[in-house]
């Protein structure tokens, strides 16, 4: 019995996340045959198996929303608020391929990626005009995620990697082919690259308001519900200070290195066993 719930709930738990098509798309992205982007052993590899993931997803998605621009874009063009996890299926599928899929898949997505880009600009509400194809742009959304990423799995990781520069590197590659100029290729370049950006990023009404919808309204079944809110509370927790103010997020120094923490590393280890 307990394995049929498992097995139930890990259903569920992958449909959200990758789609109803996750079994056809895990055969296209592992079983094709062709030279992959990554070695087996590369640490890009490594980050994206582990379900640290989860959180460093949530945490990207609310970092990213303080630049005006690139929430401005989400806003007007993304349907988040009413399909809220076919958002989340394209980033993961887009993710999977890049990461363990052939080259010939993986340069395919960044290709339809960037199409989508161009369709996809406005004028922000401070008046401001945008291109979701901005280099500059780009490259926020970009150290976003990785820096998301990489916090959330040296914290949270199950097995901890000893080379983070060379998943910064590995990222890069991606970066280069979305023609992102000069990408970070290490942690330390990472972070002068994330600081660099930092007097461009606001709290706008959009962006707490997606954040709002994030942390505490996202569409969930009555059983998913608590997880999420540990998932939620472990994502702001993760976020620096500089990060939460604009957002209006609490800061509990002392609640999140007790509490916050056994309850994430606790939420890790579920979803390990639910995945199996």
């Amino acid at each position: 019995m307990l394995e049929a719930l498992r097995r139930q709930v890990s259903q569920g738990l992958f449909e959200k996340v990758v789609g109803p098509e996750r079994e056809e798309h895990a055969r296209r992205i592992h079983d094709a045959p062709g030279p992959r982007l990554f070695a087996d052993d590369r640490p890009i590899r490594h980050v994206h198996a582990d379900h640290a993931m989860f959180i460093g997803g949530l945490r990207a998605l609310l970092l990213q929303s303080l630049h005006p621009l690139a929430m401005a874009a989400v806003a007007q063009h993304s349907d988040y608020l009413t399909d809220p996890w076919g958002r989340l299926q394209r980033t993961s599928l887009f993710v999977g391929v890049t990461t363990y899929g052939t080259a010939e898949d993986a340069l395919k997505a960044v290709e339809r990626l960037g199409r989508v880009h161009r369709h996809i600009h406005g004028t922000a509400p401070d008046g401001r005009q945008y291109r979701a194809d901005d280099p500059h742009l780009l490259g926020w959304v970009h150290v976003a995620e990785v820096d998301s990423f990489l916090h959330c799995h040296r914290r949270y990781g199950e097995k901890p990697l000893d080379d983070y520069d060379g998943y910064v590197a590995d990222m890069a590659v991606v970066a280069d082919a979305m023609g992102i100029p000069d990408p970070p290729r290490t942690t330390a370049e990472l972070e002068a690259k994330l600081n660099s950006y930092r007097t461009e990023l606001r709290g706008t009404p959009e962006a707490r308001e997606a954040a709002k919808f994030l942390l505490l309204k996202a569409p969930l079944p009555l059983l998913a519900r608590g997880p999420y809110a540990i998932l939620s509370a472990t994502a702001v927790a993760t976020l620096p200070v500089w990060a939460r103010i604009p957002l209006r997020l609490p800061y509990l120094p002392i609640t999140e290195a007790t509490g916050v923490r056994v309850a994430g590393h606790a939420l890790m280890r579920g979803l390990r066993w639910v995945t199996g």
